[in-house]
């Protein structure tokens, strides 16, 4: 078996909710060994609490079982080790400066100024270990933010812009189903991370990786240069459609929906033939990429009452066979069960650690295929606490008897 590109690293993971946990869950996948420590006052990560769950019952809307499990720590928590550690007792510093000892990288997701007052920060902890690399994940950086200083996704999306870059002109702001502001952030986070693991390989000296939410969202949307569509009197929001690269957008079959991707010549050329209307190839409305865009609504309007007596197989067979990009639009229980990304393990079961995966559930896997390294989601989540005899027994060195005191004193 091929080792694991991060075998021998080990994190700390102070995360709880979805955007930290995600960053860790993907360095477990990379190999890394992630001790996650959890607040035993709380019953741990939050997500712990998220329905639905899953136990002896199947899948539940409220737990039903002494086991049961959230399907959200199902996903986040596999391949970690659960430690239990109140971080809020005086004595609670001396155990985490164990793991700090032995550890390469530490990551949290607290709000700004939450590891100063808990005196566990950056500055802390490279005392201890100078290797040490110490991520943080936050709304908005470690400056803090607006308010509170707290944030959620729907706040950063509403904040980023990306709200007003999906749907049509004049309807109410489109908050994008899938957690985009909880999930890009941790991606930057692994990044940095990373990066400053190489640069202590190196040096010998850790540092503080600082990641916003906000910005890393909003520097995506920046990646479109939006602002300058709008001075040019193209809409930002333009619904199923995208007419500065038309033919381009959804349209609706007799059966579904389709994806189609036309903005070159060669495609809309495709597109004509698949439609039986070659002639439109050299119609001046349609005939160059600019004339295309410049009649967007009509020549959408022709690919619409093209397709909407069609059946929808009977579309994507036409334009594979001219060359034309085409898709069905799938549900997401259709795209996580695609059979390619199974076979590439970017998408895979869950399992319960006590009842395995006959909940038939999916999640995330590692969308990243090495050549001569392995990685895997292949460990399922941790109970609450379930390793504090093998990390604080076996790896920092505390007796039986020293651990059953700090349980008492609700330490760990």
């Amino acid at each position: 078996m091929a080792e694991r590109p991060l075998a021998g690293r080990t994190v700390i993971d102070l995360t709880t909710a979805l955007s930290g946990p995600y960053a860790t869950l993907l360095l477990a996948g990379l190999g890394a060994r992630v001790i996650k420590v959890e607040n035993p006052l709380t019953g741990g990560d939050s997500s712990r609490n998220n329905a639905p769950y899953v136990g002896a019952d199947g899948l539940t809307l409220a737990r039903t079982g002494d086991d049961d499990m959230s399907v959200s720590m199902l996903l986040r928590g596999r391949n970690k080790q659960s430690v239990t550690l109140n971080l809020k007792h005086p004595k609670a510093r001396d155990i985490l400066a164990g793991l700090v000892r032995v550890s390469d990288i530490m990551i949290d997701n607290y709000s700004a100024g939450v590891t100063a007052r808990l005196g566990i920060g950056h500055d802390w902890a490279s005392a201890i270990n100078p290797r040490i690399v110490c991520t943080s994940i936050s709304g908005f950086g470690a400056q803090g933010g607006p308010g509170s200083g707290k944030a959620m996704d729907t706040i950063i999306q509403a904040l980023s812009g990306v709200m007003m870059t999906a749907g049509a002109p004049g309807e109410p702001p489109v908050r994008f189903g899938l957690p985009v502001g909880d999930l890009v952030a941790p991606l930057y986070a692994v990044i940095g991370t990373l990066a400053a693991v190489l640069r202590a390989d190196a040096t010998g000296r850790g540092q503080h990786v600082d990641v916003s939410m906000l910005g890393a969202l909003t520097s995506l949307v920046a990646c479109e240069p939006f602002d300058a569509y709008e001075k040019l009197g193209l809409p930002m929001r333009t619904g199923t459609t995208v007419p500065r690269l038309a033919p381009f957008g959804t349209f609706p079959a007799a059966d579904g929906w389709f994806a189609l991707c036309g903005p070159t010549d060669a495609f809309a050329r495709g597109l004509f033939a698949a439609m039986g209307r070659d002639e439109l190839a050299a119609d001046p409305r349609f005939a160059s990429r600019d004339a295309r865009v410049a009649n967007a609504g009509e020549l959408h309007e022709l690919v619409a009452a093209w397709a909407a007596d069609r059946p929808l197989a009977v579309i994507l067979d036409l334009l594979t066979r001219h060359g034309v990009p085409a898709a069905e639009v799938r549900e997401p229980g259709d795209a996580v069960r695609d059979p390619l990304v199974l076979e590439r393990e970017e998408v895979v079961p869950l399992e319960h650690p006590r009842h395995g995966g006959h909940a038939d559930l999916y999640g995330t896997g590692v969308p990243i295929r090495f050549s001569a390294s392995e990685v895997a989601l292949d460990r399922p989540a941790p109970g609450l606490g379930e390793h504090n005899a093998e990390i604080y027994g076996g790896l920092l060195g505390y007796s039986d008897a020293e651990l059953k005191a700090l349980a008492e004193e609700g330490v760990i």
